[in-house]
């Protein structure tokens, strides 16, 4: 499974941002795709890895259901994106529009150049949108954690997986009206890459919530709380 996952995710992302962001240039420089130290992933193109390393993982390793599959993994998935919005504060990157609110960071803008001993340039003070991104991750892990252990919920395949599917991207297309654009063809755009590839996630949650409340709803019982 880890092997899977590391595959599935690095080459998604990889490719994810070749392809979503700046294939303008990729295009012309497929050698550089390659190039990973060179910077540049995409957290959609990763979940798209991610889904299609794990499909041919439920059918050639475990041979359960693809759902089956993904009700479980998403409780790690929902921490991992924690983590790697904690990589994004880190690294100065992925941040908001500038903000007067008392939170407000000010990211160093040069960091490739800071690091290497030039003089820090600062942004205006700015919503530390990563910080935003952590917390939802952390409160759909929260979610999706008490819905596996406390409840009967992953009776019904899917369930647990549409949870996390709004938890995440729903958050997520919203949180993009305050973040920066990535790449300077989303400033035409009325919605950016970002909520652009969301929507078929969100979609896709919706449909397996609402599958798997009628679900519940013809069952004995339906959704409850286990006793310990």
């Amino acid at each position: 499974l880890f092997l899977y996952m590391l595959i599935g995710t690095i080459l998604g992302a990889r490719l994810g941002h070749c392809f979503f962001y700046d294939w303008s240039y990729y295009s012309n420089h497929l050698l550089e795709v390659l190039c990973v130290w060179k910077g540049g992933l995409s957290s959609h193109g990763g979940a798209c890895g991610i889904l299609l390393a794990l499909y041919i993982f439920s059918r050639k390793v475990v041979q359960k259901s693809y759902m089956w599959v993904m009700d479980r993994i998403v409780l790690a998935v929902a921490f991992c994106g924690a983590c790697i919005r904690f990589g994004n504060l880190m690294n100065h990157e992925i941040y908001g529009h500038a903000t007067d609110i008392p939170w407000a960071f000010q990211f160093i803008t040069n960091i490739h150049a800071w690091q290497q001993g030039a003089e820090p340039i600062y942004s205006a003070p700015s919503h530390p949108t990563q910080i935003y991104e952590m917390l939802y991750c952390l409160v759909t892990f929260a979610v999706v954690m008490f819905l596996y252990w406390k409840t009967n919920a992953r009776k019904y395949e899917g369930f647990i997986f549409g949870v996390f599917l709004i938890g995440v991207f729903l958050t997520r297309f919203l949180l993009e009206f305050i973040k920066n654009n990535q790449e300077s063809f989303e400033d035409s755009m009325v919605l950016n890459m970002g909520q652009l590839l969301s929507v078929p996630l969100i979609v896709w949650g919706v449909y397996l919530l609402i599958k798997s409340f009628i679900e519940i709803s013809r069952t004995e019982g339906g959704l409850r709380i286990m006793k310990d």
